[in-house]
């Protein structure tokens, strides 16, 4: 179970010691916690907050907590919630169930009790927002996959070839070019189908977190292990484990994944216990991994384990044939979102899609429309729209119509430029590689610009 303060938790009691008891606890375990006194202090809370979980008493003064299950459902907020009684009264919580609580905790119990239902309520949640965030991917993997492009095409051919094997694949390409899609589609296409898909992103946890997401740990192993915890392995377990970004994985970490991939085996931190993995590994970066190794940054031992096979995605500027395609699928899935119809993209605002290169790829690409679409008026996107953020500032206040389409690009491209160079610290080498070009392109460019800073290397 994966507990972190990005789960809210709501406690509703009027005995004030047990709501700090209870805080504290879940506080403990990695939850973040609010409480209230009563009902109708909880509704006015959850009408400004987003709230996983409430935990309710079932008798207090004034609204009771059948009352106010009754009321959060009635509001929709998709809160889930678990009812706390000193009564043990079966009768009750059945009565709160019927209402909408997912579960219910007897006052009396072990706390430890509390955690694990709350844990599996937070699991169950999970598993449907996974549910329905593949629903709503299945349409977007299919237009991604279905390319024009010749050298993508042959990318796809090679997972189709390589799917059912056990082989260990390296997902190459800039940071945006679908190398998560590419990585569940050779999943889904797999014998493993039917079993987890587990990705980690290497890039988003500390070096002091990382291992006990990876390998999970035992209760007591380090301060704060108040549970034993399944770690990414053994939840991948039978599937496959999609480690992204694995550039940025701390070289202890290399060293113990390197092990892994020798025994096909783990061991939970806190626990001498050996468990058995049979775990299709995929990884991704987009980092220049040979740069990295010359740099003592990556282990050489490490990167010949994890690519037998290794494909690079292209990026979107070196397949504009499915561009167009992307775009009319971007805008009829963001315009049904945003609750818009029939939008329509001006030709000159499609000229400029069509013929930009796109830094950050796809993503970047549903990002662009997303944004049109929630500026657009009257059912249509114009060259207002497209640079309206880049004209609030010095050059808000000029009259006498928009400028030329070239005037705008580069007003964007200069911008872009800095940006990422202040990103990269100034190392004009880096940035290139970020960018997906060469250092003398990028020199070329802050030349063309002037763009000038003391500390550009």
């Amino acid at each position: 179970m994966t507990q972190n303060k990005n789960y809210r938790i709501l406690i509703v009691d009027d005995e004030i010691e047990y709501q700090k008891v209870v805080s504290i606890i879940l506080e403990d375990a990695g939850y973040h916690t609010d409480t209230c006194s009563g009902g109708a202090e909880a509704l006015d809370f959850l009408k400004d907050n987003v709230v996983d979980l409430v935990i309710t008493d079932l008798r207090m003064p004034g609204m009771s907590g059948n009352e106010l299950i009754r009321q959060i459902v009635e509001m929709d907020c998709g809160t889930d919630i678990l009812v706390v009684t000193a009564f043990g009264s079966i009768e009750g919580a059945v009565d709160s169930m019927k209402l909408g609580a997912s579960d219910y905790f007897v006052k009396s119990n072990d706390l430890d009790e509390l955690l694990l239902k709350i844990g599996r309520i937070e699991r169950m949640r999970s598993l449907e927002r996974k549910s329905d965030i593949l629903l709503r991917n299945q349409d977007s993997e299919k237009v991604f996959l279905g390319t024009k492009n010749t050298y993508f095409q042959n990318i796809l051919e090679m997972c189709n070839r390589t799917a059912d094997t056990n082989i260990n694949i390296l997902l190459l390409g800039e940071s945006g070019v679908g190398k998560e899609v590419i990585a569940n589609y050779i999943h889904r296409i797999s014998q493993r189908k039917n079993e987890p898909f587990i990705p980690v992103n290497c890039q988003v946890f500390p070096e002091g977190l990382i291992d006990s997401e990876l390998f999970g740990h035992e209760k007591g192993a380090f301060t704060g292990a108040v549970l034993s915890r399944v770690g990414k392995f053994e939840e991948a377990n039978d599937g496959t484990l999609f480690l992204d970004e694995i550039g940025d994985l701390p070289m202890t970490t290399q060293g113990k994944l390197l092990r892994v991939l020798e025994t096909r085996s783990i061991e939970r931190i806190g626990s001498n216990k050996k468990i058995d993995l049979d775990v299709r590994f995929i990884s991704a970066t987009n980092k220049n991994i040979s740069q990295k190794i010359m740099e003592g940054a990556f282990r050489e031992d490490l990167l010949y384990r994890i690519n037998t096979l290794t494909l690079t995605i292209p990026p979107l500027r070196e397949r504009r044939e499915d561009i167009p395609g992307l775009i009319d699928f971007f805008v009829r899935k963001i315009e049904a979102d945003q609750k818009k119809k029939d939008v329509q993209i001006d030709g000159k605002v499609m000229d400029y899609l069509l013929s930009y290169d796109y830094p950050g790829n796809v993503r970047e690409l549903k990002n662009i429309i997303e944004r049109l679409i929630a500026l657009s008026r009257n059912g249509t996107v114009t060259m207002s729209e497209l640079f309206m953020p880049f004209n609030m500032g010095a050059d808000a206040g000029r009259s006498g119509g928009i400028s030329s389409l070239k005037e705008e690009r580069a007003k964007f491209e200069k911008r872009y430029i800095v940006n990422a160079l202040e990103i990269s610290k100034w190392n004009v080498t880096r940035c290139a590689a970020e960018l997906g070009i060469t250092s003398r392109q990028l020199w070329n460019k802050i030349n063309q610009y002037g763009i000038k800073n003391k500390e550009i290397e």
